[in-house]
């Protein structure tokens, strides 16, 4: 079982629980696929692209349930990155999380 992580503020994924699917935030849907990252990118993402933000969760879903539409394409560094092209059906979720923020930086002890 292959783990990928979303970093999502928690208003939207509430959001996303009150319909039973989650969309994407603005960035996924401005760029038409949903982000993830593997353990080994999550933390570099959460400082790159969530720097000293508040009230955002970690969510872990089983990429193979996510079937075909989820492909491994080569971004930052020349690393692939897990991008869901279909909306992320609740079912594939294994845990969500808070994602805290300690001394400026995102705090992942235990999450990964």
């Amino acid at each position: 079982m292959t783990l990928i992580y979303k970093i999502v503020s928690a208003p939207e994924w509430r959001a996303a629980e009150t319909v039973g699917v989650f969309r994407g935030a603005a960035v996924d849907l401005a760029d038409g696929y949903i982000h993830f990252s593997t353990a080994d990118q999550a933390q570099e993402t959460a400082a790159r692209h969530f720097a000293g933000q508040t009230d955002l969760l970690l969510v872990a879903v089983t990429a193979e349930r996510l079937g075909p539409t989820l492909k491994w394409e080569v971004s930052r560094g020349g690393a692939l990155f897990p991008h869901l092209y279909a909306p992320l059906s609740l079912d594939a979720v294994t845990s969500v999380a808070p994602l805290p923020l300690r001394s400026g930086r995102h705090d992942f002890t235990g999450l990964l």
